[in-house]
């Protein structure tokens, strides 16, 4: 298992300060300096050391002995890492291929589409999710495309569009049925 000398809320709790995000934001960008994170920053000196005190005192930057700053950037990444193997991987698209299941996982949350993949092949296993919800040689007005597409994501518009494109949707005079993606009998 993954270590990592800090724990995500501790970093979180570092961050809901927003002196010490911008404190944070300009080491980022290189800021080498107590003087070039006020300059970045815009705080004034005491708001600009004091939370730099609270992030050095944390130990996640780390200032040597010329004054130059050091942010442990590496500290969020690990703790992420730390975090996603604590925490238990959600079984709602077990049942599904694996390939099929990693896009969801990604996209769908509690049966919610999180947001539409820009990638094709990604777009297709989503579109193929959601025709899932239309059942085959039914015909529905737009409204009840609307409806059913909405409960999953507020785009309506455009997953209506991305399911016609696509040719899992057919559209004629205002009605809609299915005609492509895979048959789930469940």
């Amino acid at each position: 298992m993954t270590e990592s000398p800090f724990e995500a809320r501790e970093l979180v709790g570092l961050l809901a300060d927003d002196d010490r995000r911008r404190v944070v934001a300009a080491l980022v960008l290189g800021a080498p300096t107590i003087g070039a994170v006020r300059a970045e920053t815009g705080l004034d000196a005491k708001g600009a050391a004091r939370a730099l005190q609270r992030l050095v005192d944390a130990g996640l930057v780390l200032r040597s002995d010329d004054g130059t700053l050091h942010l442990l950037g590496e500290a969020f990444a690990l703790a992420a890492r730390v975090e996603a193997e604590r925490s238990p991987r959600s079984a709602e698209h077990d049942d599904a291929p694996e390939d099929v299941a990693r896009v969801l996982r990604a996209f769908v949350r509690d049966d919610k589409l999180t947001s539409i993949p820009a990638v094709r092949a990604k777009r297709l296993v989503i579109l193929d999710w959601l025709a899932q919800r239309f059942e085959p040689g039914r015909h529905y007005p737009e409204a009840a495309v609307n409806h059913i597409i909405a409960a999953v994501h507020p785009d309506t518009a455009a997953l209506r569009r991305y399911l016609v494109d696509e040719g899992i949707l057919t559209r004629e005079r205002g009605d809609y049925w299915r005609s492509g993606g895979t048959f789930d009998p469940s």
